[in-house]
């Protein structure tokens, strides 16, 4: 059977990743400084804490990754604003800017240690030949009654250049092929999406994936050039001040409980195997930065929206329990294998992530 455009984008990232790693095509690095050095701000989220040198702080086991500058920063500069990762023994560091198609390759090659990415990008990196590791979780889907806001996507159309669109049913009666935006393939926003149109009857081939940062999204839909698209927050308010439609969000894919936002920080089974404690500290610090930023969200958008220079009008909802919940990876899984991205049956969970630092006791 031949391969769709988005089954043969997902077969070739394994090479692309491979050849990334022989070239070295690791680009952006900068000088390595904290998160909370990193940006600056009139009310102080770029400067660092008190706390933010911990005790012993020439004894801090340096953890590295790339710099941010959207909305997933918030756990990061929030974690290392709060003393939360010296407080578990790590220093973080910001290496610098690196483009998103370079990013796992700069954790295999060790300019950097950590990131974070949805289940779906994690398992196509190993069946890639990564050896990679989810340790903790990251984001998932608020609970049911939270604000829509803090929803992990949010879908949009141009009301001017599809007046009768108000849902995604709705796209089954636009003749030919439909430009969606996404920030990568194999990510959250062809997953989700993709589940709302099953949930729908609109056929995925129906689609055509353009791939675009979030930020970028905004103009593209009001110019025409797309038909729909998704975004994350702090983007939502932009859309909706450029004057697009919402016409869905990720609590519509019919998935349980928290799955649709989830993601995890991973390491290399070699750091790991040599960096134990400090995993665990990391793990632990970003796990209680988490619960913060759910418990503050004013204040965790202020400080994400004053270092990114972006309005942010929600952050991201994120896991405040330090346990890996294999089910709820199972439908990412699922959907590249029945994609045909990866082969049914090559990779196992515990090929993607590990409970080696979970601790359910733990708040």
């Amino acid at each position: 059977m031949a391969l769709n455009s988005k089954q043969k984008t997902g077969l070739a990232i394994a090479a692309v990743v491979a050849i990334l790693i022989i070239a070295g095509a690791i680009a952006g690095r900068t000088r390595e400084t904290k998160p909370s050095e990193t940006f600056t701000s009139p009310s102080g989220a770029g400067q660092p804490a008190a706390a933010a040198a911990g005790p012993g702080g020439a004894d801090l086991k340096v953890v590295k990754t790339y710099t941010r500058r959207d909305c997933g920063l918030a756990p990061w500069l929030v974690t290392d604003k709060l003393g939360y990762f010296a407080e578990e023994g790590v220093r973080l560091v910001f290496t610098g800017e690196v483009q998103p198609p370079q990013r796992v390759a700069s954790i295999l090659s060790g300019t950097n240690d950590t990131a974070d990415l949805h289940p779906n990008a994690l398992a196509v990196a190993v069946n890639g030949g990564a050896k990679f590791k989810g340790v903790v979780r990251a984001g998932i889907e608020p609970p049911k009654g939270s604000d829509p806001g803090l929803r992990h996507m949010w879908w949009f159309v141009n009301p001017e250049k599809h007046p009768n669109v108000k849902s995604f049913a709705d796209l089954k009666d636009i003749p030919g092929t439909l430009k969606f935006s996404l920030i990568a393939t194999n990510s959250c926003s062809d997953f989700l999406a993709n589940l709302i149109l099953d949930s729908y009857g609109v056929p995925r081939d129906k689609v055509e994936w353009v791939t675009m940062p979030d930020v970028q999204a905004i103009q593209a839909l009001k110019q025409g050039l797309t038909d729909v698209a998704g975004v994350h927050p702090p983007f939502y308010k932009g859309m909706l001040d450029a004057g697009q439609l919402k016409v869905s969000d990720s609590s519509e894919t019919g998935l349980p409980d928290e799955v649709a936002g989830l993601g995890f920080y991973f390491f290399t089974d070699e750091f790991i195997a040599n960096n134990p404690e400090a995993v665990r500290g990391f793990a632990r610090a970003i796990t209680r930065g988490q619960k913060w930023i759910n418990e503050n969200q004013e204040q965790a958008r202020v400080w994400t929206e004053e270092a990114i220079g972006v309005p942010v009008s929600a952050n991201h909802y994120y896991s405040d329990r330090l346990v890996v919940v294999d089910d709820q990876v199972n439908p990412w899984l699922e959907d590249l294998e029945n994609a045909g991205v990866i082969p049914k049956g090559r990779l196992k969970i515990s090929d993607i992530v590990t409970h080696e630092f979970d601790e359910p006791a733990f708040s």
